[in-house]
């Protein structure tokens, strides 16, 4: 078996099936399932929300003095 591989024209076939899989995996994962769609549609405000936490604090700073 390893004869087999250490043959160059055998690992380059071998390496593209396995690249192809690999793509096709990842081409199913990405456009397959509603539920990662939405979970990541609620990842979208995570940069804006440290700015509302950080606006209310200065808001209760100022207020205070």
């Amino acid at each position: 078996m390893l004869e087999w591989l250490s043959q160059m024209e055998n690992t380059k076939p071998l390496a593209l099936v396995i690249f192809f899989v690999t793509f096709v995996g990842i081409l199913i994962y990405v456009f397959t399932g509603k539920k990662r769609a939405k979970r990541l549609e609620s990842y979208k405000n995570i940069p804006f929300l440290d700015d509302d936490e950080a606006g209310d604090k200065r808001d209760k700073d100022s207020d205070n003095g």
